[in-house]
């Protein structure tokens, strides 16, 4: 009989991103409430996924110094509701 496993509850972060374009294409992504957290898409599809990554090392890498993370990084409670802004890119016509 197959057992149920849960999937691991992903904890949501609000945080101010700044995009930054680049002269070679591209963005440079910083967040001016986490100086460490910097990365970089060539898209903006891209930007979500890279940001996340990024943030999933620095929070590893303040648990492997054993350092309280900063207060802005406090997941969101379960169940809230979310409010977000989003960038949409659509063509023009």
């Amino acid at each position: 009989m197959a057992h149920y496993v849960p999937k691991k509850q992903k904890n949501i972060y609000k945080l101010p991103l700044v995009l930054e374009p680049q002269p070679e294409g591209g963005y440079t992504i910083t967040c001016p409430l986490l100086p460490n957290l910097v990365t970089e898409a060539d898209t903006l599809d891209e930007v979500i996924p890279n940001v996340t990554d990024a943030l999933a090392a620095l929070i590893e890498a303040y648990e492997d110094l054993k350092q309280p993370l900063p207060i802005i990084l406090q997941p969101l409670p379960s169940g809230s509701t979310l409010w977000s802004e989003m960038l949409i890119p659509v063509s023009s016509t």
